[in-house]
């Protein structure tokens, strides 16, 4: 048990208030991209099959840009990749999902929740 508190102290820089601020922020943009999985699965059991709701591009992308800002900060070139190559394919989901409603008249983003048929993240 010891090691984990050593990983902590080690992990969680106390002494650097501007550290410990951009720490929280990593923090709360990872809980944040999880909580895409969480919407994902409401609106799956809601719908009694696969699907994934406008809301999971929005979180997705929001998220997406909080960790890449967190990468660039702590100059982690393996969280810019991966974020800003995830970051791009939310966008453009966001984008082809625009489309599709402006062109069928629906409206955009009034309804996050609203379930689309699934695809891989």
């Amino acid at each position: 048990m010891s090691w984990i508190v050593e990983w902590v102290t080690r992990a969680v820089p106390l002494g650097n208030p501007y550290e410990l601020a951009w720490a929280f922020v990593g923090v709360a943009a990872q809980m944040l991209f999880f909580m895409r999985w969480i919407l994902q699965g409401i609106a799956s059991e809601k719908a009694g099959r696969s699907v994934v709701p406008l809301s999971f591009w929005y979180v997705s992308f929001g998220a997406g840009l909080v960790l890449l800002a967190y990468g660039i900060y702590k100059h982690e070139p393996i969280i810019v990749i991966a974020q800003a190559a995830g970051t791009v394919m939310y966008a453009r989901n966001l984008w082809l999902i625009y489309r599709e409603r402006r062109r069928s008249g629906e409206a955009f983003g009034t309804s996050s929740t609203a379930a689309r048929p699934g695809g891989d993240d």
